[in-house]
């Protein structure tokens, strides 16, 4: 049975929803009418998050693969409170809050986690600064997102994507950080990028709003 959300995407014209909210709505269709909701949801993936975040800070790869790969299901059942709020109908301004700060909260940890679990390697005490520093810049990018979205809306807040994929779907490969045994890199790769990213986001954001005031 074809979605009607992406029925009308093509009516309308508008880009394919991603292929992870597809698979989300899909997963989630059968709790809508019962007495689940999408906060529920919500805390679920913030415990995931939490127990992945735990399992990261191991310097045992065995137990780090374990919390990498629950990453990326908390990553997942992010999506899925969502769709079922699309579903339901049940959507609040309270639980879309809380959604964005569970996404900060858990991204945060991550790099924290990451950075802890390198204190005996040639990084020394300088892994956990860097991963509280690529950490607390995830967590602004997430809070300029919210800014964004309540001045522009979703549609005009939407980042690049590539057919049904977003820009954020690269972090459903952050098992192989782990399975690579390439924290290192992906510490200093993250305490680069991270920050570079919320310059430009700032400056992305500064541009659309630049564009919507020369059009009033």
């Amino acid at each position: 049975m074809a979605d009607p959300l992406d029925s009308a995407n093509r009516a309308t014209g508008a880009p394919a929803r991603p292929l992870d909210a597809r698979l989300a709505r899909a997963l989630v269709r059968p709790l809508d009418g019962t007495a689940a909701r999408p906060n529920h949801l919500t805390t679920l993936r913030l415990a995931i998050g939490i127990a992945s975040t735990i399992c990261l800070t191991h310097e045992n790869l065995a137990i780090a693969n374990v919390g990498a790969f629950l990453f990326a299901l908390s990553n997942f059942v992010d999506h899925a409170d969502g769709e079922l709020a699309r579903l339901s109908g049940a959507f609040s301004r309270l639980g879309h809050a809380y959604d964005l700060a569970c996404d900060a909260i858990i991204h945060t940890l991550l790099f924290a986690a990451v950075g802890w679990s390198l204190m005996n390697t040639g990084l020394g005490v300088a892994a956990p600064i860097m991963g509280l520093i690529a950490g607390g810049s995830v967590a602004f990018i997430f809070w300029l997102h919210m800014v964004m979205e309540t001045e522009l809306g979703k549609a005009g807040a939407k980042l690049p994507s590539a057919g049904l994929f977003e820009i954020e779907d690269v972090l459903y490969l952050f098992p192989l950080v782990t399975l690579c045994n390439v924290r290192e890199p992906f510490l200093i790769i993250s305490f680069i990028g991270a920050p570079a990213f919320a310059l430009w986001l700032t400056w992305y954001f500064r541009q659309l709003r630049a564009a919507r005031a020369s059009v009033r």
